[in-house]
């Protein structure tokens, strides 16, 4: 799809007529990402996982220093929405991908966002995260086989819990592109990572939370560093007053590709359902 001026990549799952639910990624990762959930929920839902402007299949920028912050971010995902013709939607987000469906929750998509789940992301981030994340973005490895990418991939997303040896080598498939000297990267533009230094404010958010009226679902890893638990509680106290749920064995973020994971957001869904919370979605007529 055409989003302003950049050519965005999308999967989508499940037919048009179900509620639609849209998923997105995080910092330096892809909607492929979502595979087992989507399918899963595809049941029921029309799924729809976009790549971020430089990541995955969707184009990189001429200019990251305008288009990798979250104010570009909600623009992506507000042009998304109506280039879909979606009028309600779920959104369900993994640490960047959950702070853009909080902006844009807050701010333009506030009355299509009918519920929001936030995947190991709060209102704000320690600095010494932000941090590691930036230096480890900025600098993408290199390899000269798959094999050793999805190897290093085991390791630094360690924390992302327990996946399939199918599930790695996927993965690691969608996590890749080769280089002019025939060696293999990271599929994303490295110039994302400029925004957690040139943007330290853009995942301050407390102000756009505490405005929140649809339902949140807060989930965390449990030995996640970006969401402290001191965070994590507050949301549940403040603005939307979330509904918590810590998952042992990963930190960030939970990968959600496992049954107690998957449950917890068909649960969400569900009862927001009983309590009257209504989805509809449609195409724009051309």
């Amino acid at each position: 799809m055409r989003c302003g001026n950049h050519e965005i990549h999308y999967l989508e799952w499940g037919e048009s007529r179900h509620p639609a639910i849209v998923m997105w990624h995080g910092l330096a990762r892809t909607g492929r990402d979502f595979d087992i959930i989507a399918s899963r929920l595809s049941w029921n839902f029309r799924v729809i996982c976009p790549d971020t402007l430089g990541r995955g299949l969707s184009q990189w920028s001429s200019e990251p220093a305008r288009d990798y912050c979250m104010d570009a971010y909600v623009e992506l995902a507000t042009a998304l929405v109506e280039g879909l013709g979606l009028r309600r939607l779920h959104w369900i987000g993994t640490s960047m991908g959950g702070a853009i469906g909080l902006r844009a929750a807050a701010g333009p998509l506030r009355e299509r966002i009918a519920t929001l789940v936030l995947n190991d992301i709060g209102p704000t981030l320690p600095r010494v995260a932000l941090e590691r994340i930036r230096d480890y973005v900025a600098n993408p490895p290199r390899f000269d086989t798959v094999a050793e990418l999805e190897a290093w991939m085991r390791q630094a997303y360690l924390p992302f819990g327990w996946q399939s040896d199918p599930q790695w080598r996927s993965m690691a498939e969608h996590s890749l592109r080769r280089l002019p000297d025939g060696r293999l990267t990271l599929h994303y533009d490295p110039a994302i990572a400029s925004q957690l230094s040139a943007r330290p404010d853009d995942y301050e958010l407390w102000a756009a939370y505490d405005s929140l009226r649809q339902p949140v679902l807060l989930l965390r890893g449990a030995d996640s560093d970006l969401l402290t638990p001191e965070v994590a509680q507050a949301m549940t106290r403040r603005g939307p007053r979330a509904r918590r749920v810590d998952f042992a064995g990963c930190g960030h973020a939970p990968a959600l590709n496992v049954d107690a994971q998957i449950h917890e957001i068909e649960r969400f869904l569900h009862a927001q359902a009983a309590d009257g919370i209504t989805l509809t979605s449609r195409r724009q007529t051309p």
